[in-house]
């Protein structure tokens, strides 16, 4: 029998709001989902307003996201965040390998990896970026990329995930408002299963949650939501207005929640 996951919706703000504008967006998104125990909701501003969004978001069942972090503890590292700054701020989860860092900060397999790494030992929940670009996809390489990047991502990391999610974006998808089709997308979440499997076994492929992000909105969530592979969605410029986002966090919510065993839900760190 499958094992039941929870949906989970994250909204990556990207290098966008103000503290006052983040303040004012967690709020307004606190008003519809800070009781939902449906679909675990995270939000991830920027570094300068993670402090004040929170506070805001404190004492709810919303969690606190970071969009990266550095590998080392501390150091000669000017302009970069650590996993204990991170948990200092009580952050549970943090964005690793994003598409537009390995893009702009030509980040590299190996130096998401370190992060991975370095996320676990902190006890903060990694989700894991990987996606293919318009020409990779073009020369049938998608499977390719997303094995290097899987394998990549991971290796070293020998017993088991610790929670963590992998994010399905494809690069070509991102901020275009083009999307792929749930079938395209469950496509790949399908062989990301599959490859999870391969490198970690049946129960941590069974366990582990895959987002789907890539211009995702509230009229074509409910449909990516629904395929069996997607777990929910890293949403990007969607997540900056509440009333979408929040219309997306809904469409997450399952017709039916299945009976399930606490052990059988992926653990978050407190």
């Amino acid at each position: 029998m499958k094992r039941y996951r929870k949906n989970i919706v994250a909204g990556n703000w990207k290098m966008n709001k103000s503290t006052t504008d983040a303040e004012y967006l967690a709020n307004d998104l606190c008003r519809d989902l800070a009781e939902l125990r449906d679909v675990d909701v995270v939000l991830c501003p920027s570094f300068t307003s993670l402090q004040a969004v929170g506070k805001v978001i404190e004492n709810t069942l919303v969690r606190l996201g970071a969009q990266n972090m550095h590998w080392e503890n501390g150091g000669a590292f000017t302009g970069e965040i650590s996993a204990a700054m991170l948990r200092d701020l009580y952050c549970h989860y943090v964005i690793l390998g994003h598409s537009e860092r390995r893009q702009h900060c030509n980040e590299t397999d190996y130096e998401v990896n370190a992060k991975v790494k370095a996320a676990l030992a902190a006890t903060l929940i990694p989700i894991m970026c990987v996606g293919e670009t318009s020409e990779e996809r073009k020369e049938g390489k998608t499977e390719e990329i997303i094995k290097r990047q899987i394998e990549g991502g991971l290796d070293g990391i020998d017993d088991g995930l610790d929670g963590l999610i992998i994010a399905y974006e494809p690069v070509w998808a991102i901020g275009t408002g083009d999307t792929a089709t749930p079938e395209q997308a469950q496509e790949v979440h399908e062989f990301i299963r599959i490859l999870l499997q391969t490198l970690f076994g049946d129960d941590v492929a069974g366990a582990t949650r895959i987002q789907y992000g890539g211009s995702v909105k509230p009229d074509n969530a409910k449909a990516l939501m629904a395929q069996p592979d997607i777990d929910g969605g890293l949403i990007g410029g969607a997540s900056l207005e509440a009333r979408a986002f929040v219309e997306i966090v809904k469409s997450a919510i399952p017709e039916k929640i299945p009976d399930y065993k606490e052990d059988d839900a992926p653990s978050v760190s407190s």
